[in-house]
């Protein structure tokens, strides 16, 4: 299950006063990324797009965190009854389906570790699950931006790691895995793409 929009967009405003930051412009543009993309592929509904990837980092309402985030999120919205929501919340860290390969301190208890470790051996991506992990390498703060921009960006915030290519990697792949759906580059439904080279 998933809320309406509406129910969204004011789940993320309420988030937003609880725990102000660029965040929330960036989970908008998640959401804007996600809807475009999801439009032009027939078997994705734009709106449940829209809503996952409003909702994909609402675990951040609790405040400042890294891994954190992603259970925090899950817990919250599994509360509401929000399934679908919870585990884009869980996957989307996760190019590669692996806890081990996310450039986050792990600032979580062993129980959640374990806990989002098994999650992720015992399902198989679905292609929601890799449309808000494109998304989110396709959004910042400031609006929609090519991946190489995003992969920089939080290379320089969070360093190297020795799966960082790999990460990149599974990125693009997902991005050519829906090019090949829609039959054009992703880069040509999201709008205002060109002002990424100036921000």
């Amino acid at each position: 299950m998933i809320p309406e929009r509406e129910v969204a967009v004011e789940e993320l405003e309420i988030a937003g006063r609880m725990n102000p930051g660029p965040w929330i412009n960036h989970s908008l543009n998640v959401a804007l990324a996600a809807e475009n993309i999801a439009k032009e592929c027939n078997n994705l509904d734009s709106e449940k797009a829209y809503v996952l990837g409003l909702l994909h980092d609402i675990g951040r309402r609790t405040g400042i965190a890294a891994t954190r985030h992603i259970i925090d999120g899950y817990d919250y919205v599994i509360s509401k009854g929000w399934d679908e929501v919870g585990r884009i919340c869980l996957t989307h860290s996760f190019p590669i389906k692996n806890i081990e390969i996310d450039m986050g301190k792990k600032d979580i208890t062993p129980e959640q570790y374990c806990f989002i470790e098994q999650y992720l051996n015992e399902l198989e991506y679905n292609e929601y699950d890799k449309l808000i992990i494109l998304c989110d390498s396709l959004a910042d703060a400031n609006g929609l931006c090519i991946l190489e921009k995003r992969f920089v960006d939080t290379t320089r915030r969070y360093g190297i790691f020795p799966f960082t290519i790999d990460r990149w990697n599974k990125t693009i792949e997902y991005r050519e895995y829906f090019e090949d759906l829609m039959g054009k580059s992703v880069y040509s439904v999201l709008p205002n793409i060109e002002n990424c080279i100036y921000h």
